[in-house]
């Protein structure tokens, strides 16, 4: 699967961003898949995973009520709704196949070029 996320862009906080993800590849449906993002300076962490037929949905603490994943297998793509942004949310965001790592998702595989997200305070 490769992956392309778009959707990023200069915010204000309390503002809002739609992420996409588009895939290619015939097996997109079949996976589970995540959100992650990456802050200047800080590791990866995990964001929000849904599942193949998003009938599950994950979500990190910090961003709980505030965003919502989703997707269309029809069309290849997920996406992440994210409202109330806050300055702490500035990071580069990725979307990758993601599967279960103790109380959290880890991405799976490739997860392409991120889209970067800018709130200003």
């Amino acid at each position: 699967v490769q992956l392309q996320a778009s959707g990023g862009g200069l915010v204000q906080a309390g503002g809002s961003l739609r992420l996409s993800c588009a895939a290619s590849g015939r097996t997109f449906s079949s996976y589970n898949m995540g959100w992650f993002r990456q802050a200047p300076g800080k590791e990866r962490e995990f964001v929000a995973t849904i599942s193949w037929n998003g009938g599950n949905t994950y979500y990190a603490d910090s961003v709980k009520g505030r965003f919502t994943i989703s997707r269309d297998n029809a069309k290849n793509t997920v996406y992440l709704r994210m409202n109330s942004l806050k300055f702490e949310d500035t990071a580069i965001y990725y979307c990758a196949p993601a599967g279960p790592y103790g109380s959290s998702w880890h991405p799976i595989g490739s997860w392409g070029q991120g889209t970067l997200v800018t709130v200003s305070s």
